[in-house]
């Protein structure tokens, strides 16, 4: 959104700041939980092979590393996304506003989902063993003595840190002094330039002074326009001898012949 011409520049409230930097700060959580994953899907797909050896779901470790793989570029470019949107926040773009708004509900759903998973013991698909399939229990406790000690409390803390800053970054859009930052401000009245001046209505035609029309023939006094040529069947006329007041055309009255 484009100020209109002539209104004063509008200056940014501090609760817009505020959130664009929370959705910057989900952006690095969002970065740093993908590497901390990167770091243990090898062990997460061995256990899950190993689990689910002479099953009918062996390729179930395959299956979750690539499913692994792909929802780690789609969190790097959500990541991106939410940079972009906060850097169009604090230009006061209203459309950005939505958008983070949007996306924001998403990945707040999707971050809570996942933790509530994790702190049931992602036990979610079931406890108990389905055919020949082991039970999502003995899945969560191999994976529990596979994994690194650190990687559970890191995981969740992150987690946390990222939903409570992303809810209050959409708060933060929410409030009045965001709503005002983000509404098209009216067209103001510009004032005119010092030192300028405003064009003049033309004249009538004939009146000298006038840039737009030639003056009359015959016409003296103005040096800024000649007088238009004579016809070609007309020779040039020229002005009667000038008086002796030097009027030219003055008409004199006979003299008295002397003694009358």
């Amino acid at each position: 959104m484009v100020d209109a011409p002539g209104t004063p520049p509008r200056a940014r409230p501090s609760v817009v700041t505020l959130s664009s930097w929370l959705l910057i700060l989900v952006a690095a959580i969002q970065v740093l939980n993908l590497i901390v994953t990167l770091s243990v899907i090898g062990k997460i797909r061995d256990v899950l092979t190993d689990a689910y050896a002479g099953t009918s779901a062996e390729s179930a470790g395959d299956i979750a590393y690539a499913f692994t793989i792909g929802t780690s570029i789609l969190s790097l470019l959500l990541a991106a996304g939410l940079v972009v949107l906060a850097l169009l926040n604090n230009r006061g773009k209203n459309a950005s506003r939505i958008t983070t708004w949007v996306v924001g509900g998403i990945l707040f759903c999707c971050t809570g989902g996942s933790l509530l998973n994790g702190v049931s013991g992602g036990t979610m698909g079931g406890g108990n063993a389905s055919g020949d399939l082991p039970s999502g229990q003995e899945i969560q406790r191999r994976l529990e003595d596979a994994l690194p000690s650190w990687f559970a409390p890191v995981s969740t803390l992150l987690g946390i840190v990222a939903l409570l800053a992303l809810l209050g970054a959409l708060i933060l859009l929410a409030l009045p002094k965001s709503n005002e930052f983000f509404r098209k401000p009216k067209a103001g009245w510009e004032p005119p330039v010092p030192g300028g001046a405003y064009p003049a209505y033309p004249s009538a035609p004939g009146q000298s002074g006038d840039p737009g029309y030639p003056s009359t023939s015959g016409q003296s006094g103005d040096p800024a326009y000649p007088a238009y040529p004579s016809t070609p069947d007309q020779p040039p006329t020229t002005p009667p001898p000038a008086g002796p007041t030097g009027q030219p055309g003055e008409r004199r009255d006979p003299e008295p012949p002397p003694g009358s």
